[in-house]
């Protein structure tokens, strides 16, 4: 059967999806839901940023039910597919994405309700388990500690030498060091781990240090 003959079945038998099995349907939305679900629980249990957002979250729950809609929709015929390609086509998302593991699960959640969509129940399954572990293993390992950044300020230049030295055997990198007047601002990169935070006060209790402020750190680095 040629390309063309399949078009006028298509459009003669354009409303094949009335025949469509309901039972099938709601199976396929159940498991692309359940699976959403799933994506959403391992999204907010290896989530390593500042703030959580929930609704980010929760967009990862409809885009695997919706994406599934969607494949049930296109499997109907030629024309409904093509309509459908022509409608989002012309849509535009311009919601920035702040972290690129963010762009995984949104794959991960679209990829879910494409395959749940066309019944690949067993593929969407073995592709969860896999992402789970994959995810699990890299954030064991960088999950030795947090980053932080200490922004200090202290006057004078023997107090520097000092701020340096109450960090310990900790992993710190200078970032950039300011000088105001007689007032220096130094940014330090520290790895806390756990609870440990005995140098802010060591820092404090330098004579001539003004504050101390600990900001959480969400970049690149190399635990």
């Amino acid at each position: 059967m040629s390309v063309k003959d399949m078009i006028k079945k298509s459009i003669l038998n354009s409303d094949a999806y009335s025949t469509y099995d309901v039972g099938s349907i709601a199976i396929a939305l159940l498991i692309a839901l359940l699976l959403g679900i799933l994506i959403y629980l391992v999204y907010r249990r290896f989530y390593a940023g500042v703030i959580f957002s929930k609704s980010f979250a929760v967009t990862l729950i409809g885009m695997c039910v919706l994406t599934c809609m969607v494949t049930l929709a296109i499997s109907t015929n030629v024309v409904i597919s093509l309509g459908m390609v022509g409608a989002l086509s012309i849509v535009r998302f311009r919601t920035a994405v702040k972290d690129p593991l963010d762009l995984l699960y949104l794959f991960w959640s679209i990829t879910t309700g494409i395959t749940a969509g066309a019944g690949m129940y067993a593929l969407t399954l073995v592709a969860a388990v896999i992402m789970i572990i994959m995810i699990a293993i890299f954030y064991s390992r960088s999950s030795n500690g947090k980053i932080y950044i200490a922004v200090i300020h202290y006057e004078g230049t023997e107090a520097g030498d000092e701020i340096l030295r109450a960090f310990g055997k900790k992993k710190y990198f200078v970032k950039s060091k300011t000088m105001r007047g007689d007032v220096t601002e130094l940014a330090v990169e520290v790895n806390v781990k756990g609870d440990d935070f005995f140098f802010e006060e060591k820092i404090r209790n330098i004579d001539k240090v003004k504050d101390v402020t600990l900001i959480q750190y969400n970049g690149e680095y190399n635990a």
